[in-house]
């Protein structure tokens, strides 16, 4: 498995990766994001954006990448930077299928994505995510299993993914919505030939949304690499929009909203990876402070009384305008 290269790393940050969800395309749900990117969304203001974030992310120790054909140009920005960095060889470069993006790089379209778990929609989308980062791309992820996800049934799918696996490929899937749980447990029973066919989990999980966490475990326990998304609950918790018992918490620190969120996300045994989602340099610093957070008992328990019940979580998400 690729992410054997994590587990050998030393640096503090080797359990933080990077996500270009906010970068890789002009609109997306994060808070603040009309503030942190400006006017400029063009195409060569975003590629520049994210060749900057991935070398001050490569500099400070990070080593995974996380994309999506859904993310826009996410994929072709990480893409142009591996070329231009040879030597960046010890990174592990995730990416997804099962979205197409259909925005055209505008923030207004009325739908930015379009899902499709097929087996033609997987074929499609390797091909296209191939042709950019060719054998970089390390894990193929199922992109937001639902419980009813065809995904999970498809057995000429499953083939089809058990054959990339047998040819390098790590084949994993995220998951989204109030039944994280229930769509963990039901992809870790998936087999193909007896064994089991998804080597990793990437889920939501932060303070106000916990109840993926159960199931996380037993996917770590069960041999696959957890990858959390979502640990700032795209900006609700990141100042100034983070609850008054976490901003409390982060001034004793002494350390930001961000990187205290964060941090309790790494704290969990079974979390392998903790994506940032900065979409500036300055963000992505503070981020990484989350490696050295120092959090108390006390300071975990008044975080505790922050969680939320998962549909209202979900259904306010859902209500997140794309800025």
């Amino acid at each position: 498995m690729p992410f054997a290269r994590l587990a050998s790393a030393t640096t503090p940050t080797c359990h933080l990766g990077l996500g270009l969800a906010a970068v890789g395309r002009p609109g997306y749900i994060n808070l603040g994001r009309d503030h942190d990117l400006g006017g400029d969304r063009g195409v060569d203001a975003l590629r520049t954006r994210t060749h900057e974030l991935l070398d001050a992310a490569y500099a400070q120790g990070v080593r995974y990448v996380d994309a999506a054909r859904s993310y826009g140009r996410s994929e072709e920005f990480l893409a142009e930077w591996l070329k231009n960095r040879p030597g960046a060889d010890d990174v592990v470069v995730g990416s997804k299928w099962g979205y197409t993006y259909t925005a055209d790089w505008s923030t207004d379209a009325e739908r930015h994505e379009v899902k499709d778990h097929s087996l033609a929609a997987y074929e499609r989308q390797r091909a296209e995510s191939e042709a950019l980062l060719g054998d970089r791309l390390d894990l193929y992820q199922i992109h937001s299993v639902t419980p009813d996800s065809p995904a999970l049934t498809d057995r000429d799918l499953h083939a089809r993914l058990a054959d990339a696996a047998a040819q390098g490929l790590t084949v994993g899937f995220s998951t989204s919505g109030p039944a994280q749980a229930d769509a963990v447990r039901a992809a870790l029973a998936v087999t193909v030939g007896g064994e089991p066919l998804f080597r990793t989990v990437q889920s939501t999980y932060n303070v106000l949304e916990t109840s993926a966490g159960p199931a996380l475990a037993e996917a770590h326990d069960a041999g696959l690499t957890v990858i959390v998304k979502e640990g700032m609950a795209n900006g609700r918790l990141a100042a100034p929009n983070a609850p008054q018992a976490l901003r409390a918490v982060a001034d004793e620190t002494g350390l930001g909203c961000d990187a205290v969120a964060l941090a309790v996300v790494l704290r969990q045994p079974w979390a392998g990876v903790v994506l940032s989602g900065a979409a500036t340099v300055t963000q992505l610093a503070s981020n990484l402070h989350a490696a050295v957070v120092d959090l108390t008992d006390d300071h975990l328990s008044r975080l505790a009384v922050l969680t939320e019940e998962p549909h209202a979580y979900w259904e306010r998400r859902g209500r997140l305008p794309w800025h």
